[in-house]
């Protein structure tokens, strides 16, 4: 049985600093594209970051860039997401998702609809 489950969400004034994590099971973690989306209220889901930790390589929105640093853990089957000088505007349910047979700028283009598995979610709030 396929799970994600998620952790690290919480509330952090604009400037600081969360770490999500993404626990997978039921499938290896190197033959899939992990990601992270996230959905604000009345806003669609969108890919944050993903990576295909086969090779190594990642995506991020422009949104995100130079301030979140996606990894992972082979070994621990766990996706980390490191999220620096966070803005009001990082305020969403942050979701992780598993594609399979793609790569992680790929799975950053995806509609959410062709998303193979998806975590619970985790809150991420950013306000003073």
């Amino acid at each position: 049985q396929v799970q994600l489950v998620e952790s690290g969400g919480g509330l952090v004034q604009p400037g600081g600093s969360l770490r999500l994590s993404c626990a997978a099971s039921g499938f290896t973690l190197a033959d899939y594209a992990i990601g992270w989306f996230r959905q604000a209220p009345g806003k669609e889901r969108a890919a944050v970051s993903c990576i295909s930790t086969y090779d190594g390589t990642t995506y991020y929105s422009d949104s995100v860039k130079g301030r979140f640093t996606i990894s992972g853990d082979n070994a621990k089957s766990t996706v980390y997401l490191e999220m620096n000088n966070l803005k009001p505007e990082d305020t969403a349910v942050y979701y992780c998702a598993a594609v399979g047979g793609t790569t992680a700028q790929a799975m950053g283009m995806v509609h959410p609809e062709f998303i193979d598995y998806w975590g619970q979610g985790t809150q991420v709030t950013v306000s003073s």
